[in-house]
């Protein structure tokens, strides 16, 4: 009998840490692009995408999809874009891993390399990027894709003082970057070992070295995104899906996507409840009502 008990508790246990499945109404509202990554949403401009295979940024606005920008010939300023993030005076920032560089766009679509390189050597292949509460912007920077291959660094940038100073530089392909509710925290995917790491920051308000947050069933952990609640919304690149893990690194929900290759997430529209999510497999853009409002990111 007491085999029985145990039994049962176990499967109860088992069966109960399984997240929550859901399949949301996806609507897609662009496709024919060129493994479309990044999108940054803007409340008067609507959204923005890369097509990091291409040489092109998307807006869709009021679900209408158009060309921001296309790479001129001359002068040569952009190449391949990839994370792509909005200040609060709509400069659109974005990383460039074609040149090894961070660009910034103003809405006419002018471009300026804001950074290239830390102590005379050019970036990598910059990725995602994120701004804290006090306005200093957080990227990272991967290098080789492989578990054991620690060259990929994280970087922080003062665009007041215009200093440019590494955090880390052990990291296994890191990835997709955000901030939580009160920017006490800051999130990195590391795609190549399936977790995503977690840093707090000391008194002086320098990072601490990182602790793993979550581990994710296979699949590359991508973009990242929070919602009100404090909950993470990770794009799972080869997985088909959305995870939505809480505060304390529990896995609560799958959110299946129209493809297996969701590679980065946004919350926008008019109340933050629509989630915006780039796929790779369909190459398109889809978005779907969310019943939880994002995080309004402060920039």
């Amino acid at each position: 009998m007491k085999l029985i008990a145990i039994f049962c508790l176990l499967f109860f246990s088992i069966f109960n840490a399984q997240p929550k499945e859901t399949k949301p109404e996806w609507i897609k509202i662009a496709d024919g692009l060129a493994f479309p990554e990044g999108p940054a949403w803007n409340e008067d401009y609507g959204l923005f995408v890369s097509n990091c295979y291409s040489d092109w940024i998307l807006n869709i606005n009021n679900d209408v999809p158009d060309t921001f920008v296309v790479q001129p010939t001359k002068p040569f300023n952009f190449s391949k874009t990839n994370g792509l993030t909005f200040d609060t005076n709509d400069i659109l920032y974005a990383c460039d891993f074609g040149i090894g560089a961070i660009l910034t766009f103003d809405m006419n679509g002018n471009c300026e390399v804001l950074i290239e390189g830390y102590e005379g050597n050019k970036f990598n292949r910059p990725n995602d990027l994120a701004f804290d509460n006090k306005g200093n912007l957080y990227f990272t920077d991967p290098k080789s894709y492989g578990k054991e291959m620690l060259d990929g660094a994280l970087y922080k940038y003062n665009l007041e003082s215009k200093s440019l100073l590494q955090v880390d530089n052990e990291l296994a392909f890191p990835n997709g970057i955000a901030f939580n509710l009160d920017y006490s925290q800051l999130y990195v995917c590391e795609s190549v070992k399936n977790r995503i790491l977690v840093y707090e920051f000391d008194n002086s308000g320098k990072l601490k070295s990182p602790n793993v947050f979550v581990e994710l069933p296979g699949g590359d952990p991508d973009g990242l995104a929070f919602d009100n609640e404090g909950n993470l919304y990770a794009a799972h690149f080869g997985g088909g899906a959305v995870y939505k893990i809480d505060p304390d690194g529990n896995i609560i929900e799958k959110i299946i996507t129209p493809g297996k290759k969701p590679s980065n997430l946004e919350f926008g529209g008019k109340d933050f409840k629509t989630l915006f999510i780039t796929e790779d497999e369909t190459n398109a853009v889809y978005k779907t009502n969310w019943e939880v409002e994002g995080l309004k990111l402060i920039r």
